[in-house]
């Protein structure tokens, strides 16, 4: 088989995603990547087999990504957290029509479906270390670290989706009370601890 042109794997994920958010998953093709790359189809082929590798290999790197981002956070993690989630967070966020996107097509994919699946569980996950780095215990009795965890990563997605779907969703007033709640659960468990 013929050596690629010189363009790395990493950049024809770029604009594999480029094309994703565009045009949708019914336009997308490799075809279609080769095109958004300036390259040949043989090229995508070289270093994608199918669609569908590819689109595997795009929920990989956001899942690598995420995690990456999450569990590098010590000093102020819920803070930095909510920053974090809330640079990503706009009527044209990139990351997240990509997110919802992959999402949509993981109903009829069960390779993406559990990938994705994969990936929300290690956020969970990480979220949940890095909530255990804050408090002892649980701020609130019945509500286990774990169950605080997925909370969080819930809560982020769904403030996620309401600003794709609506131009004017009022971020950043929405993040402002979302630390302020954030502050608040703590508070309750640093009182439990000092009495």
């Amino acid at each position: 088989m013929a050596k690629p042109n010189v363009i790395t794997k990493n950049d024809l994920l770029q604009s594999a995603k480029q094309c994703l958010v565009e045009g949708g998953i019914e336009k997308f093709t490799l075809r279609a990547v080769a095109e958004k790359s300036g390259v040949t189809q043989g090229t995508v082929y070289y270093h994608f087999r199918t669609k569908e590798q590819l689109i595997l290999e795009l929920v990989q790197e956001i899942c690598e990504d995420s995690w990456n981002s999450l569990s590098q956070t010590d000093e102020g993690v819920l803070k930095e957290a909510i920053e974090s989630a809330k640079s990503r967070c706009s009527y044209d966020s990139f990351y997240h029509k990509l997110f919802i996107t992959l999402v949509s097509t993981g109903f009829t994919n069960e390779k993406i479906r559990h990938q994705l699946g994969e990936m929300i569980g290690r956020e969970n996950d990480i979220l949940t270390r890095q909530l255990e780095k804050l408090w002892s215990e649980s701020p609130i009795k019945g509500v286990s670290v774990e169950t605080w965890g997925i909370f969080f990563n819930a809560l982020v997605d769904g403030i996620a989706l309401q600003a794709i779907l609506k131009k004017d969703f009022p971020i950043e007033k929405t993040y402002a009370e979302l630390e302020h709640f954030v502050n608040g659960i703590s508070s309750l468990q640093n009182k439990e601890e000092s009495e």
